[in-house]
């Protein structure tokens, strides 16, 4: 992708447009370096007419007038809004008066394309899967940009693509296909410790949870940290990534809400020698998160230009699509990149913090993404856009972690490469209620009782992710024996969550 660094110059060649070829005196160009700051609902007063039209306005403007009274860059903004034309060839702001073309609303423009009848993909433990998560697949495969697809036995409806689902698509990216939580992912750490560690030192342990970790959305560490994701070159080739580079700095380190978690537990290795360890128990820190505000925005962002670019029948408008070969298309799969390894980043820093405070090193970790697009071979020689909403990768030989719930047991998986999955797996049990449906069918003192129960402690947490909402596990796995062979375990016992 190429990019053009504008000088103050340059910017101002715009206003030899605005202003009938004379450009303004330098005391005008003083007052549009000013500092005063554009608001979404300043554009909205101007009837900009979309998200993009008003995101575009705040980041150009952000970039190249940080100056000037808001009452005048609100006048140049109504200008490229009733001119556009006077603005086409204008390097900087062509893309902004290309919003204000004369365009047919998405309800008078006919469809990119029409969905087909119908299409295959492979279920794996049907029997655990509810109808509408069957039919969101069912749509999915359905999109005439879609070659391939899967059903997790975990599979429960999500937005866009079921969680659970698996879709190859041909040179386009699904932003709903990859969700809202780019590059959510698991991360064992797993310590050469005896199991006793926990025990000896549990109140170290629940101390180090409170103090290093932080949940929640908007939740920041509130200290000064160093990591090279900061520094990488991807922050300052869209507008949109410059902006978000702050709060990445922010949150870096932190975990998310709902079921996402940080917990030690007990590590049990089952074969000799499956990554680095001999069969036996040990101690490990396992953590689920993903991207945070920055994979959020980006995943936002890229939708509305999606279902603005790609109109779709309403029943299909969250899988609208960005085609690789166009400029928002490769915006996004450099993002959603950055993304996923900006949420590796923050696992890292949390077992760093944890492990640092213990005074312990860990001897092997296990790690993968469950939100996410990869760009793969197929058996067949082709290349496909594997997106995997809430599912593991399975390639053969390739190492995993599966997840149960506060007080399940989960399982280090070692995939198969089944062609059928397309070298995928679950990702969890997967719920069977829904969160509003949990909290009306538990209670905090039952909670307790199952906590107590298993031996676990917990901190946070909510009756929502009560073990009662999920599926069970046990179940789960047996319907994906020809997607991934068990090689270790994972059991609970210091759980961090949000407070829900």
């Amino acid at each position: 992708m190429k990019r053009v660094i504008f000088s103050i110059q340059h910017v101002l060649c715009s206003f030899d447009v605005i202003f009938g070829g004379h450009r303004p005196a330098a005391h005008l160009k003083d007052r549009f370096m000013g500092k005063s700051k554009l608001k979404i609902k300043d554009l909205k007063k101007l009837n900009y007419p979309s998200d993009v039209a008003r995101s575009l306005a705040i980041n150009l403007m952000a970039q190249y007038f940080k100056h000037g009274s808001k009452q005048e860059k609100l006048d140049f903004l109504a200008k490229i809004k009733e001119h556009p034309e006077e603005f086409h060839s204008d390097p900087v702001w062509a893309k902004l008066a290309a919003e204000f073309d004369e365009k047919p609303s998405l309800k008078e423009r006919k469809e990119v394309a029409s969905l087909r009848e119908t299409g295959e993909f492979t279920v794996y433990g049907r029997k655990h899967i509810s109808s509408n998560a069957y039919l969101q697949m069912e749509m999915a495969m359905r999109l005439p940009i879609a070659e391939r697809g899967a059903l997790m036995p975990d599979a429960h409806q999500g937005y866009g693509l079921p969680i659970g689902g698996v879709l190859a698509t041909r040179n386009s990216v699904i932003p709903y296909g990859v969700g809202m939580d780019i590059g959510c992912r698991m991360s064992l750490s797993v310590y050469d410790l005896r199991p006793e560690f926990l025990n000896r030192y549990a109140y170290q342990c629940k101390t180090a949870l409170k103090e290093r970790t932080c949940f929640g959305t908007g939740g920041e560490l509130g200290i000064a940290q160093e990591h090279e994701i900061l520094d990488r070159q991807e922050f300052s080739v869209t507008p949109l990534l410059k902006q978000l580079h702050g709060k990445a700095a922010r949150q870096l380190g932190t975990s998310g809400s709902g079921n996402h978690f940080v917990e030690f537990g007990l590590v049990e290795v089952r074969e000799e020698d499956p990554f680095g360890l001999p069969p036996g128990v040990y101690v490990g820190l396992l953590s689920h998160s993903g991207s945070r505000g920055l994979g959020a925005s980006i995943a936002q962002h890229y939708t509305q230009i999606a279902r603005e670019t790609c109109p779709l029948p309403r029943e299909a408008q969250h899988m609208a699509w960005l085609d690789l070969d166009a400029e928002e298309g490769q915006e996004y799969w450099l993002s959603m990149n950055l993304a996923g390894d900006y949420a590796k980043a923050c696992h890292d820093q949390i077992h760093y913090h944890l492990s640092k405070y213990l005074g312990i090193k860990p001897v092997v970790t296990i790690e993968n993404h469950h939100n996410f697009a990869w760009k793969e071979l197929q058996a067949d020689g082709r290349e496909l856009i594997v997106h995997r909403k809430g599912a593991t990768p399975a390639a053969k030989g390739e190492l995993g972690v599966i997840p149960g719930s506060m007080t399940a047991c989960g399982y280090i998986v070692r995939g198969k490469g089944e062609d059928g999955s397309l070298n995928s797996a679950s990702h969890g049990a997967g719920r069977k209620m829904s969160r509003k449906k949990a909290r009306e069918s538990f209670t905090g003192s039952a909670l307790k009782k199952v906590l107590s129960r298993e031996g676990v402690t917990l901190i946070g947490g909510g009756i929502d992710e009560a073990p009662i909402a999920y599926k069970d596990l046990e179940a789960v796995m047996q319907s994906q024996t020809s997607l991934v062979d068990i090689v270790g375990k994972f059991t609970p016992k210091i759980v961090r969550m949000d407070k829900n």
